[in-house]
């Protein structure tokens, strides 16, 4: 297990217009040859917007862009044609596939905290698709087929325990609280990479909600 913590993360943003972003992988002018990717994860940023702030219509493509809403409202547009208001607990996943832009914005009045996700394609090219689960439940896990992953949330109180799902690779990042894991204590922004999960389990310290990933592919 590799346990990366929130100092550790790369800086970035643009402070003066409003977004702030933490990068837990190689991103932009960071570039770090040995901290390119984690399975299929190839980014997990945390951005920052102030009201009125956001990133202005931009393309992807061959990645899986899954957002996560901490607090706040996130507003997305895309070329494809898709508008919606993504709030705390609602999962939002954009196929970027052969290629696609958007808009990401904080039309709202209070700032918005938002964990974004990006994973590599086991198979480039194809056609982009976008989905939201508003709400998603903490017993359902979210598929990426296209990245062989799955997303589990877990929302625990303090001295709740959770397994941590048995996978050749699993990326647990942690939004909010503190969790022991493996002998580790991790706190929000701190982020574990584990090799061969295996009998694992998180116990929260105080009321924690975690993001994981579970992988098949390298």
């Amino acid at each position: 297990m590799d346990v990366r913590r929130a100092d550790e993360r790369y800086r970035g943003g643009d402070p003066e217009a409003g977004i702030s972003s933490l990068h837990a992988f190689s991103f932009g002018p960071h570039y770090d040859p040995d901290n390119l990717r984690f399975g299929a994860v190839i980014a997990c940023n945390e951005e920052r917007l102030a009201p009125g702030a956001g990133f202005d219509e931009h393309p992807h493509s061959h990645t899986e862009i899954v957002t996560w809403v901490v607090e706040g409202e996130l507003t997305h547009r895309d070329s494809a044609g898709h508008e919606s208001v993504v709030r705390s607990g609602d999962v939002q996943r954009l196929s970027s596939a052969g290629g696609v832009r958007h808009a990401e914005r904080n039309d709202g009045t209070e700032p918005l905290v938002f964990v974004q996700m990006w994973l590599a394609p086991l198979e480039p090219g194809g056609d982009p698709a976008y989905e939201i689960v508003h709400g998603i439940a903490d017993s359902t896990p979210y598929a990426v087929p296209e990245a062989g992953a799955m997303l589990h949330v877990r929302r625990l109180t303090a001295g709740e325990r959770t397994a941590v799902p048995d996978a050749p690779f699993v990326y647990v990042h942690v939004v909010r609280g503190e969790i022991r894991l493996d002998g580790e204590e991790l706190a929000a922004g701190d982020a574990a990479r584990i090799t061969e999960a295996k009998d694992l389990e998180a116990v929260a310290g105080a009321p924690a909600e975690l993001l994981l990933w579970e992988m098949t592919a390298p």
